[in-house]
């Protein structure tokens, strides 16, 4: 029982990061609110695997916490830089060294 209020708090948490994404002025509005899915779907996977004891929907909900976070952290390097590549610019790589 408890897992399944849990499950419904979890969906409404999700619904509305869906509005957010959908509504979010900005690009870093719609991003967080993509990464506020993806943590949402991972609580589900995780209550749903506890709910029907089957606890090793937390492998599969681990390897989508990396592909999330590599996923954002990409999206962030491409609206930093424009692209995903290394930089062409001698002076910038210069400097950083």
């Amino acid at each position: 029982m408890m897992f399944a209020v849990a499950i419904l708090a979890v969906l409404a948490a999700l619904a509305l990061a869906v509005v957010r994404a959908l509504a979010g002025p900005t690009a870093f509005d719609r991003l967080l609110a993509v990464n506020s899915i993806g943590t949402s779907a991972i609580m589900l996977l995780a209550l749903f695997g506890f709910l029907t004891d089957r606890p090793e929907f937390l492998d599969i909900g681990i390897t989508y916490v990396l592909l999330n976070m590599i996923g954002t952290l990409a999206v962030l390097k491409f609206f930093r830089y424009g692209a995903l590549g290394h930089a062409q610019d001698p002076e910038r790589d210069e400097a950083l060294r």
